[in-house]
């Protein structure tokens, strides 16, 4: 008997978002649509030049935690923050949302994780993160009944910046392994594929990584291809299933031979793509652990990624559950 359905690794971040013209991108240097690392002195630069902003707790991977819990699964996660106030805000949340989250909290610095989203009027968002506190995260906070006791671990890309942050997931999908469950990752971020591609390469090939996630512009920089076609036929070969989301395009699964293409939901209005993937993985993963079919699997994230874009912020306002079950999804 599994303990929770989805467990979830990754940088537990509070995102600041605020709302900004393409001219800010270009005077402050910001690529846009993309992740930028930053550091401490460069976070408090953009803090102090951002408009009005709303804070939200963040993190990829922590997204996916909570649109799992919304849809009624059992998540858990591990994540590093500081015992400061975002820690506390970042801690709140997630616990509020109803996800099993007892990493121990630093004492000191550095502080917890910052990431400044801009959000432009086309609805395409920005990053500038800080990962101060995430960077600590390690083998010594992987709960081992945790790992052992989730159907699924998923773990983000972006968490394989840090050295002991590697150790701690190679660790989790050991004792997921051993205890017969999978372990799945999204590729993140295009930049981020192109820093670790052998690494990601090699933790699927070598069936560290069951299942994968990626948007269009990840698997193609992945396999270095401009054909989308072509990077589906590898990543079909590299790992037990992919599922590669195509914006308004909906989304791609496959597994062996298998291949089931899943329509996007209408929309009334593009407000904010942050958490997309992340809620797209959430209804994936939640359907995957209760026994559906891939096109039910991806019907749940398209579900769940057309409501959060809809909306400020990457994590569910509306309940996933009662929204899948309105549209006879459950």
């Amino acid at each position: 008997m599994s303990q929770y359905d989805v467990l979830c690794i990754g940088n537990a971040i509070v995102d600041i978002i605020a709302q900004c013209d393409d001219a800010f991108l270009t005077e402050n240097r910001i690529i846009k649509g993309a992740m930028n690392l930053i550091d401490a002195e460069r976070a408090e630069l953009l803090y102090s030049r951002m408009g009005p902003a709303i804070e939200a707790s963040g993190g990829s991977a922590g997204n996916t935690a909570a649109g799992v819990a919304s849809f009624g699964g059992r998540s858990a996660y591990f994540g590093k923050v500081s015992r400061d106030h975002l820690g506390q805000i970042f801690t709140h949340d997630i616990h509020a949302q109803g996800v099993a989250f007892d990493t121990s909290p630093l004492t000191g610095t550095p502080p917890t994780a910052r990431s400044m989203i801009f959000v432009t009027p086309d609805g395409e968002r920005s990053m500038n993160t800080y990962l101060g506190a995430c960077v600590e995260l390690g083998p010594d906070d992987v709960e081992a009944d945790k790992a052992s006791g989730a159907k699924v671990t998923y773990f983000e890309g972006y968490l394989w910046d840090p050295p002991l942050a590697k150790e701690a997931i190679r660790l989790t999908a050991g004792h997921a392994h051993a205890a017969g469950r999978e372990v799945s990752m999204t590729l993140s971020d295009p930049f981020c594929v192109d820093r670790y591609r052998d690494e990601f390469l090699d933790l699927m090939r070598t069936g560290t990584v069951d299942i994968v996630f990626a948007n269009e512009s990840e698997a193609k920089s992945l396999y270095q291809t401009e054909s989308f076609e072509q990077a589906l036929e590898l990543i079909r070969k590299d790992c037990k299933i992919a599922a590669v989301t195509r914006s308004e395009l909906g989304s791609v699964i496959v597994r062996g031979d298998e291949t089931v293409t899943v329509d996007a939901i209408e929309i009334e209005k593009l407000v904010d793509t942050t958490g997309a993937g992340d809620l797209y993985a959430a209804g994936f993963l939640f359907g995957y652990t209760s026994g559906r079919s891939l096109a039910d699997c991806g019907k749940l994230g398209s579900l769940a990624a057309g409501l959060v874009i809809q909306q400020i912020g990457p994590r569910p306002r509306k309940n996933l559950r009662e929204a899948a079950e309105q549209v006879g999804l459950i």
